[in-house]
């Protein structure tokens, strides 16, 4: 229903008869003349809910480009008996590098300097002092593979870490907080690294960022809907929190001005996974967990609310 890569568009011609809904300049016509017709789905940033379901009778399959699928409604598609898959592993560097990238760019102000030298301001006077990684300690909102990345990095960056989750977990040797509030007062780096969807909508609100304390660090490159945008930038205007780096938001493309006009902030176009490499190894597992399925073979990478029973 959106474009995807190449690499995916091509395999699955090579395999399927394949409907390009993204070509279609009438999409309900589309769904309406093929829709009855469709067994699996590869989809990206599209609503999977009821309604589109009930338009799809013979779906069987959906696999998401990402390891995030919250704009699809697993329970909805458990209920009908339609597998999800996603692609998780194959991007789990690649975010981790960009987080603890973008990480350093917020504390070291590492974008606003290269302005600055760009602009000619160097040749009047030295950029003036930033923040530092030294003496901080990190809080991990949502411990999972990424998380346990971006974790296992900042180690060796001499950080102690911290994380919140549902539930402690045995086999990491960090702190663990079961209240989000107490993570933040304890840390000066919030790194979001948890699901998207309803549970965790505005997760991170004025209470959060004002535990964080004025040395504060937001780091999300998880969902944009975790973090009280409006509260954020509140947040940073008035010194609440020092900075914030930032990869993904609520309503993208969209961003709000608010953040914009933050200096001290750096934003980024949602790019945690995006080299070449990353989103082919995502790509292909698409097609992978799609070919596997019709050859009777089960999903690949089925996702928790629709796990494979062989």
């Amino acid at each position: 229903m959106r474009p995807m890569s190449p690499l995916v568009t091509e395999s699955l011609e090579r395999h399927f008869t394949l409907h390009r809904g993204d070509l279609a300049e009438d999409k309900e016509r589309f769904l309406d003349e093929v829709g009855p017709k469709i067994r699996g789905m590869a989809v990206s940033h599209v609503h999977v809910n009821d309604a589109l379901l009930d338009r799809l009778p013979k779906l069987e399959i959906a696999a998401n480009f990402g390891v995030g699928y919250d704009t699809i409604d697993a329970a909805a598609c458990g209920r009908r008996g339609v597998m999800v898959t996603n692609t998780p592993d194959v991007l789990t560097d690649e975010v981790a590098d960009l987080a603890v990238g973008l990480l350093l760019a917020t504390v070291r102000q590492i974008p606003q300097v290269d302005r600055y030298l760009r602009q000619g301001k160097w040749l009047e006077k030295p950029y003036p002092l930033t923040g530092t990684l030294r003496g901080r300690k990190v809080g991990i909102l949502g411990l999972g593979r990424i998380g346990r990345a971006i974790a296992h990095r900042l180690v060796a960056f001499g950080l102690p870490i911290a994380y919140h989750g549902r539930t402690k977990q045995s086999d990491v040797p960090y702190e663990y907080f079961p209240s989000l509030i107490e993570m933040a007062k304890a840390c000066d780096v919030l790194m979001v690294v948890a699901p998207g969807g309803p549970e965790t909508k505005n997760i991170v609100g004025r209470e959060v960022l004002q535990a964080l304390g004025s040395e504060g660090v937001l780091v999300n490159v998880a969902r944009g809907t975790l973090v009280d945008e409006d509260a954020l930038a509140a947040a940073l205007a008035d010194g609440t929190i020092q900075s914030a780096g930032l990869d993904v938001f609520a309503e993208e493309p969209k961003v709000p001005d608010a953040l914009i006009r933050q200096e001290h902030a750096v934003l980024l176009p949602h790019v945690g996974s995006a080299s070449h490499h990353t989103r082919n190894a995502m790509g292909q597992l698409v097609v992978d967990n799609l070919t596997s399925w019709f050859q009777g073979n089960g999903p690949v990478t089925p996702v928790a609310e629709t796990p494979w029973k062989a």
